[in-house]
């Protein structure tokens, strides 16, 4: 089977590196530091939009982006995996999907380079066969562009998406595949509003979906 996962807030619990980031460019512009769950509330639709939100909670004008962004890429760029960590399961899982044999990838909103970087950081470079990030394609999920992506990279056979948010489950909709979502991360709406096929607390019970899904 081919699977792939959301990142942020699915398979890494990574908003604690984003809020450093965020905030070492905000002590740079003399301004107040932004609180980690309004930090992680900003989080999925991609950097640029990340930090569109930064600015507009501290009062710094757009014609400030381009600078501001930069900063903050440079700063997270630098140190993606400080205070991230994989969500409780994620290493084991991955594991244990490889050595059955399924094909596994990441689509992610976050740029490649430091969304590989925090992969290997972490020890779960190895187990991904591809890795889609935001900014490879024009469009970012929702648009079904590059989850399409990813699963064309793994190629043919069963699809099965992975994610925690609003956001993966209208990708997954779009994209017309099944969609596992984790009750945890990053998610704003409640879950029972949200599409999709199964619903898991722990990452241990992704490979009972997994195998309990038709191969044919």
């Amino acid at each position: 089977m081919n699977i792939v996962f959301d990142l942020d807030g699915t398979l890494v619990d990574s908003a604690p590196d984003i809020a450093v980031a965020a905030n070492k460019v905000l002590a740079g512009e003399g301004l107040e530091p932004i609180d980690l769950p309004t930090i992680t509330s900003f989080i999925g639709n991609g950097l640029p939009k990340l930090v569109e939100r930064v600015m507009r909670t501290r009062g710094i004008g757009s014609q400030h982006f381009e600078r501001i962004y930069d900063q903050m890429k440079e700063f997270y760029n630098a140190a993606p995996a400080d205070e991230s960590k994989p969500m409780p399961g994620v290493p084991e899982l991955l594991e244990s999907l490889k050595a059955d044999g399924h094909k596994l990838g990441v689509c992610t909103n976050k740029p490649e380079e430091p969304a590989r970087l925090m992969l290997a950081l972490l020890g779960l470079e190895s187990y991904f066969d591809t890795v889609v990030g935001g900014d490879a394609l024009p469009e970012k999920k929702p648009h079904p562009a590059p989850l399409n992506l990813a699963f064309e990279r793994l190629g043919v056979g069963p699809r099965l998406y992975v994610g925690d948010s609003e956001i993966d489950a209208e990708v997954a909709l779009a994209a017309a595949v099944r969609f596992a979502i984790y009750a945890h991360g990053y998610r704003k709406q409640a879950i029972e509003g949200l599409p999709h096929d199964f619903r898991f607390d722990h990452f241990r019970e992704v490979k009972p979906i997994v195998d309990g899904i038709p191969v044919a």
